[in-house]
């Protein structure tokens, strides 16, 4: 099986005993008992999640798009939109999570429209700001199809946010990210009109 393929089925690791023995050294710093039987399993169960919250580094989305990359004639917008995901802040290490929403217009190929979601997947399944990976969704895109354009929006809830700090439960924070053709606010809004409808 090609591992670019799936993310999802990306090997992690089934014990990292020197990761495991971090969490639970946090565990005692923060007052408890890692021994305590509600948390034996703690440490080697937060392990294995957060290596599977990080499969992104282990992966190359570009591999991912020359998958599924095809010849072809199409030179009108290509859009995929509301991409769940869940990625962590790299400042707090809480989750923030929402929508991906992607257009490209092609020129002279395509990739396969699952790719695109993929795509999405790596980079948030990294250590993240969502500046940073808006960013960078739409640069692997624009360099490994050189389409005509690009845009990326993400919309997003940081529990870094709502948890804590000003703990504002409603903020929503959108990010966008565009090449090319969309330059062009005609082109910009109609990429907007699509997605919202």
């Amino acid at each position: 099986m090609n591992l670019t393929d799936n993310p999802s089925n990306y090997p992690v690791d089934e014990r990292n005993p020197e990761l495991e023995e971090h969490y639970c050294q946090i565990l005692g710093l923060l007052g408890e008992d890692a021994g305590r039987e509600g948390l034996t399993k703690t440490p080697q169960r937060v392990a294995r999640a957060m290596q599977t919250l990080t499969r992104g580094y282990r992966m190359d989305p570009k591999a991912v798009l020359n998958s599924a990359k095809f010849k072809e004639d199409y030179s009108q917008m290509v859009i995929v939109k509301n991409i769940d995901f869940y990625s962590l802040c790299e400042h707090h290490m809480l989750p923030f999570f929402g929508k991906v929403h992607v257009a490209y217009i092609p020129n002279g190929y395509i990739t396969g429209l699952s790719k695109i979601a993929r795509v999405v997947d790596i980079f948030s399944h990294r250590l993240q700001v969502q500046e940073r990976m808006t960013l960078q969704i739409k640069e692997c895109i624009q360099e490994t199809l050189n389409p005509l354009g690009v845009m990326v929006v993400v919309e997003a809830q940081h529990m870094c946010m709502q948890m804590r700090g000003v703990e504002k439960q409603n903020s929503i924070t959108t990010t966008s990210d565009f090449t090319g053709a969309f330059n062009q606010a005609k082109t910009r809004e109609e990429f907007m009109n699509l997605i919202r409808g």
